[in-house]
């Protein structure tokens, strides 16, 4: 064997035991595949069941709870199907995570902010009724 090949192996030996630990709830098992599903089962029918039923008056409620599941979801998935955490490849894929995050919120309040201005600086429809 050359010594490229022994770096290979240690490099995937290093790599297999970071991934495929002896925890029954580790991530990348089929019970952790099971569990991460029925998270996502979960946090998807509680914001339908919120919408659909009108459990709160306020709409603003309903949407705050809404985006909480959605923040928890997005955690789930990272853990239990894209596998990511902090001593992974490095720390790299936690620093591509933080700007992806850093991106997300940057698109969502600018989406926000220009639809709440464009919103409260539209012509009312009665007053189209008086254009000549």
């Amino acid at each position: 064997m050359s010594a490229h090949d022994n770096a290979l192996a240690g490099a995937g030996d290093a790599h297999g035991h970071e991934h495929h630990g002896h925890d029954d709830h580790a991530p990348s098992t089929f019970r952790g595949y099971m569990t991460g599903f029925v998270l996502a089962v979960i946090l998807t029918a509680i914001p339908f069941w919120l919408v659909m039923a009108k459990v709160f008056d306020k709409s603003s409620t309903t949407a705050l709870l809404v985006l909480a599941c959605a923040s928890v979801q997005i955690v789930v998935h990272m853990i239990y199907f894209l596998h990511m955490n902090a001593r992974s490849e490095g720390g790299w894929t936690m620093l591509a995570l933080i700007f992806t995050i850093v991106l997300v919120v940057i698109a969502l309040t600018g989406s926000l902010w220009v639809m709440f201005h464009l919103d409260q600086n539209m012509m009312p429809m009665h007053d189209m009724k008086n254009l000549p």
